[in-house]
């Protein structure tokens, strides 16, 4: 954390935008530039100078209140290519290579965008018969494993403002449109620490997803499986959460990791 006086040179002037940037992130969600400041302790004019800089350059973006701040294009892309760098994803890959021998099916790791997950790295099951849903799918949060799974690591508000503005349009007969019964299962995850798709983005699919985090705490993307139902059942994919969850937590540690 970062100690500030309130003095100009507390911080250096050099690493202003990147302590905001390393602050936004810490918070995982949309902040004001007051908000940041309760940390940094800078000038009210320096904080809204440095949240200017970096809208203006495309790093961060306004929220539709008009007030918070989120990730931006920019920031997102750089994000995804610090996790596809080559030490880090070499060592995903085995990871996931082994978890997907393990259950026998396709597993993937998918990072929150603006309004989807999307896929990261995947390693495709041995079976003729799978799903495709290659590196660089988007998919919705609503209706899918590894979507939910994000929505459970926002706060309550986050969340009802989320299922307020977004159209839960029905991608096949089992997807959860009603704002307040989404909102219920999003409760029942945060709890059980897993999320679940039967179908509901896809028909004849199952998914399971559990979070992959940083320092224990923030959700930083999801693990997952997903597979033909023809093939396993929803109570033999939920069968599958331990050895997902074993996995995400040495994922995890890739990202905390020193050289």
């Amino acid at each position: 954390m970062v100690e500030g006086s309130g003095a100009e040179g507390a911080i250096p002037t050099n690493l202003r935008l990147l302590i905001v940037l390393e602050s936004m992130a810490r918070a995982g969600v949309p902040v004001t530039p007051t908000e940041v400041n309760q940390e940094l302790n800078l000038p009210k004019p320096t904080i809204h100078r440095l949240f200017n800089t970096l809208e203006e350059q495309g790093f961060i973006q306004r929220e539709i209140d008009g007030r918070g701040y989120s990730p931006g294009l920019r920031l997102r892309k750089m994000s995804t290519g610090i996790l596809s760098s080559l030490r880090i994803r070499t060592a995903r890959t085995a990871i996931l290579g082994k978890l997907a021998e393990e259950i026998g099916e396709t597993c993937n790791i998918a990072i929150p965008d603006r309004d989807t997950m999307i896929y990261l790295d995947r390693v495709e099951s041995k079976w003729p018969l799978r799903i495709q849903l290659p590196v660089g799918t988007r998919v919705p949060f609503y209706c899918t494993a590894s979507g939910k799974m994000y929505l459970s690591s926002l706060d309550q508000r986050h969340l009802r403002n989320y299922v307020k503005s977004t159209d839960l349009d029905a991608k096949t007969d089992a997807t959860q449109t009603d704002p307040d019964k989404l909102v219920r299962e999003i409760q029942k995850i945060r709890t059980q620490g897993y999320a679940t798709d039967t179908g509901e983005f896809m028909d004849g699919m199952v998914g399971v997803a559990v979070p992959i985090k940083v320092d224990g705490e923030r959700l930083v993307s999801t693990l997952s499986f997903h597979a033909p139902t023809q093939r396993v059942s929803f109570e033999m994919a939920l069968g599958h959460v331990d050895k997902l969850q074993a996995a995400a937590a040495r994922l995890s540690s890739l990202l905390t990791e020193e050289d």
